[in-house]
């Protein structure tokens, strides 16, 4: 049974965004929605000596725009990132390895749009992690009117038959119509992970996953659920 999960495209995600797309045959980057400020859209977690701390993609405050059509104007703060990220895990047993294809996102290409950065990230963890799930655009489908319609509609259009959902959507999804176009609903469930070896301090999961490929490398599959399998 064809399965496909559509989610807001987030910068440099947690461990679980990734387990949600290896759990996939297709992944639908969901940014035509409207873009929120103070969300993991354009930031996120990282560990430091002093605990953790947040990386954040200036992109202004107007959320009087889908996430798509987030622009970014100035881009010094790809290098103010990457000297972060070196700064606080350069002495990770996997630094090195993952810098080698990481750094020069960040430091010889100049982003312009939030969805793209967002996507260009993802697409090269997910290479590296060995996650072959079909990366798309909602943009890239017709998009029809009502939540969940979309979303069934979404379904549709890929052909899938099962669509896996964060525990978020519990709060809005109308299930019903899922059942009536002939989807299932599943609930993904992002508890019960182990915790992997890891710097500075007291362990915490809800951190990106560059944490745990800076600290585990090519064994990071070992720590999440459905990479790998």
């Amino acid at each position: 049974m064809k399965k496909v999960a559509i989610l807001q495209s987030n910068y440099i995600p947690w461990k679980g965004y990734f387990d949600l797309i290896a759990a996939v045959d297709d992944f639908i980057l969901y940014d035509d929605m409207q873009f929120t400020k103070n969300d993991w859209r354009n930031r996120n977690l990282i560990k430091t000596p002093n605990g953790v701390q947040w990386l954040t993609v200036p992109a202004g405050q107007d959320i009087r725009r889908r996430i798509r059509d987030v622009s970014l104007p100035d881009s010094s703060w790809q290098r103010k990132h990457w000297t972060t990220l070196q700064n606080n895990y350069a002495r990770a047993p996997y630094f090195k390895e993952v810098a080698g294809w990481l750094a020069p996102l960040y430091l010889s290409e100049a982003h312009h749009n939030l969805s793209a950065l967002n996507r260009q990230l993802i697409v090269a963890i997910c290479n590296y992690l060995g996650i072959r799930t079909r990366i798309h655009n909602s943009w890239d489908f017709t998009l029809a009117e009502g939540r969940t319609e979309r979303l069934v509609s979404l379904c549709q259009q890929v052909g899938a038959r099962e669509y896996l959902s964060g525990p978020a959507a519990k709060e809005y999804m109308e299930q019903p119509l899922m059942e009536a176009a002939g989807i299932k609903l599943t609930w993904f469930d992002y508890a019960g992970y182990p915790p992997y070896p890891q710097q500075w301090g007291e362990f915490t999961h809800h951190v990106s996953i560059v944490d745990l490929l800076f600290n585990c490398g090519p064994e990071a599959a070992r720590y999440m659920r459905y990479v790998g399998q």
